[in-house]
């Protein structure tokens, strides 16, 4: 078992950036590979980040390209997302997600997700 606690959501004003971070427990999860979903107020969850096992590779949304960086450390079992530049469309709760990984994958879909955290909100005010 896997168990993913994301931290340092909050609200910003627009422009501004901020870092949720996702502390895995149970196991190590250098064999997975790990990602962000979020899912703003009436809308249905997407994926917006993703990460492979060794870091080497990463995903972005078009939506948050260039704005958006994620990242992992390993040793810590912990994955970040750092979000700049954030717009109120960013606003939404953001959730962690583990996908066990043998190669280097980046993306991968809701149903895929072997363990999730429970969300952490980010609200970007105008």
């Amino acid at each position: 078992q896997v168990q993913l606690v994301e931290s340092g959501g909050g609200s910003v004003q627009a422009g501004g950036s901020l870092r949720v971070s996702c502390a895995a427990s149970g196991r190590t999860v250098s064999s997975y590979a790990m990602g962000w979903f979020r899912q703003a107020p009436g809308k249905e969850r997407e994926f917006v980040a993703g990460i492979s096992q060794s870091g080497g590779r990463s995903y972005y949304v078009d939506s948050v390209k260039g704005r958006y960086t994620i990242s992992r450390d390993n040793a810590k079992n912990t994955v970040f997302l750092q979000m700049n530049s954030l717009e109120p469309e960013d606003t939404a709760v953001y959730y962690c997600a583990a996908k066990f990984a043998v190669s280097a994958i980046v993306y991968f879909r809701m149903r895929e997700v072997d363990y999730w955290g429970q969300g952490t909100q980010v609200t970007v005010s105008s």
